[in-house]
């Protein structure tokens, strides 16, 4: 049996039209037949760039990349596992043909092999680990990491998945959990100006009880924002806001000029995308009236109070509430 395993994903395409034709495709249809281009990348990338004259620069090697792979690279006797999100199964076969062009296929995948499937069978019959590595973005790609349990998946051995699972469902979950995280710090610092986080850095601290509102003073001694309980911002305490739409550190010498415009009864509250120094850290332990916001506890703050921001600040975090694995009660993370 062959030891190259390759995934495919055809997303806009029913699974049974494959798997009842026997067969795997991938689209450009504006490439015309492949089959007479010299087999070299720079050829694929020429084809690719005069077909699709409005592709970003940047995104004509990887599509040009699949498009080679597929033709040159993929071989008679290769496994293939296709994971196909309508009936959640992964159905894995073997490549039993060269490449081929079909001008007459309506389906939008031209550029096809022949496939004798083999197995179909559910998701869950597979490790996390090797089901995120089938949920790969690109549309062609070699399995390296989880080989052996799809060909043990063919042949019906058994299989380290459930092995592979306790080690891996905490991975994954963190993997998420940093892309999330990424997702929103980049949002706020890419999709805003200044002065709009100012204003979202206020409207995050009315979603969470306060009436706050920017300064939008240029003078007013690095206070950004001001934050109270009552309405009209008479009774104490009152929150002088610094915010810092940086990913860099913030030092203690910044912390301090806070610190100095709170005057008697005030509280400092100091957030950044980035993070603080050790000393900047340790000045804050000293000042029961200070607190310091970075970007995890920023990140952590608008989980929280999400469901209640304005839809304008949806658009900007487009984000859904879901359930992703996590260690099992007892376990320390």
């Amino acid at each position: 049996m062959a030891d190259r395993v390759w995934g495919i994903h055809m997303a806009d395409l029913d699974p049974s039209i494959p798997v009842d034709q026997g067969f795997v495709g991938i689209g450009w249809d504006k490439m015309r037949d492949l089959s007479s281009l010299e087999r070299t990348r720079d050829s694929f990338k020429l084809r690719y760039a005069e077909a699709y004259p409005d592709a970003v620069a940047g995104a004509i090697p990887v599509q040009a990349g699949v498009l080679y792979r597929f033709v040159c690279e993929v071989a008679v006797g290769d496994i293939i596992v296709f994971p196909s999100k309508p009936d959640r199964m992964v159905h894995l076969g073997r490549v039993v043909s060269d490449y081929k062009f079909d001008p007459s296929s309506v389906d939008s995948y031209p550029n096809r092999r022949n496939i004798e499937w083999l197995k179909h069978l559910p998701r869950a019959n597979f490790s996390q680990s090797a089901l995120y590595e089938i949920g790969s973005a690109i549309t062609l790609f070699q399995i390296s990491s989880n080989t052996e349990e799809f060909l043990a998946a063919l042949t019906g051995e058994e299989s380290s998945a459930d092995a592979v699972d306790a080690a891996t469902v905490v991975e994954v979950s963190q993997q998420v959990e940093e892309s999330t995280e990424d997702f929103v710090i980049k949002r706020l610092k890419t999709n805003i100006t200044a002065y709009e986080f100012e204003e979202f850095v206020a409207h995050l601290l009315t979603c969470m009880g306060y009436h706050a509102r920017p300064t939008q003073a240029s003078s007013d001694g690095g206070i950004d924002v001001i934050a109270h309980r009552d309405e009209l911002g008479f009774e104490p305490p009152i929150i002088k806001v610094q915010c810092k739409q940086t990913l860099g550190q913030i030092g203690r010498p910044d912390v301090q000029r806070l610190h100095g415009a709170i005057e008697q009864g005030e509280h400092g509250l100091f957030i950044t995308l980035g993070g603080f120094s050790p000393d900047a850290k340790t000045f804050e332990r000293s000042k029961p009236n200070l607190r310091l916001i970075d970007r995890d506890a920023l990140v952590e703050l608008i989980y929280t109070h999400y469901n209640k921001f304005d839809p304008r600040y949806k658009m900007i975090l487009p984000l859904k509430q879901t359930y992703i694995p996590g260690p099992s009660p007892g376990t320390v993370e």
